[in-house]
């Protein structure tokens, strides 16, 4: 396999680990691995020794975006997950590329990987103006922008799934999703409003983030909700 198998024209599942051994099990639901670098043991050398067949998006999620990664090596070890053939895109916080991370965007480009440009919200749901200012900064940023937020109520979702539309009817490849119990359903629901990426785990009890569905689960929300 090689990184160019992949793209973010259309919807992508991805399968949340840190442990790629769990790959065989996301076979027949998720179109790639998020492979989390951050809780992952030695994964480096989980990378050297990946032989599997779906492609992998590398994060690598420092502490002061609800990773564990500390902010030494991080991005060089980033940049070395690029350099493997399997690796179609790597995630960059935009905090950090906005702090001086562009090399490690421009690293990835150079070996084929695309770059998802993130940002997280674990208070809240910015106001609608807001929201669009951060997601086009995301996606101006990177090949796809991410923003994931906190809704405590059923209004804060519709902002988001709203934000979601607009933005790519302008031609703006996106992924969003509400975190939390009262958002949950916004990760079945958002790529009929547009965004290209949704995240579970293969299994419920490794969630990386609230409000995620298992892997099968969401697979068939998304086929059933979205056309997907």
């Amino acid at each position: 396999m090689t990184s160019d198998t992949l793209d973010f024209e259309r919807f992508r599942l991805a399968a949340s680990t840190a442990t790629l051994a769990d790959e065989p099990a996301a076979r027949d639901h998720a179109d790639l691995v998020e492979f989390r670098m951050d809780l992952a043991e030695d994964p480096l050398d989980q990378l050297a020794d990946y032989d599997g067949d779906l492609p992998l998006l590398c994060t690598n999620r420092p502490t002061w975006e609800g990773g564990e990664a500390d902010d030494d090596g991080r991005l060089d070890a980033l940049e070395a997950a690029s350099e493997h053939d399997a690796v179609a895109a790597i995630d960059v916080e935009i905090a950090a590329i906005e702090d001086g991370a562009q090399p490690t965007l421009d690293y990835a480009h150079e070996h084929d990987a695309a770059v998802v440009a993130s940002v997280h919200d674990f208070e809240g749901t910015p106001e609608s103006e807001q929201l669009a200012r951060l997601l086009a900064r995301a996606a101006a940023a990177g090949d796809v922008g991410k923003l994931a937020v906190t809704a405590e109520t059923r209004e804060e979702t519709l902002r988001l799934l709203s934000i979601t539309h607009a933005m790519t009817r302008e031609g703006a490849t996106v992924a969003t999703m509400a975190m939390g119990e009262v958002g949950a359903h916004t990760r079945a629901v958002a790529p009929g409003y547009g965004s290209k990426i949704g995240y579970a785990p293969v299994d419920p009890s490794d969630a990386t983030a609230p409000g995620q569905y298992d892997l099968e689960t969401l697979a068939e929300l998304v086929e059933s909700l979205s056309g997907e």
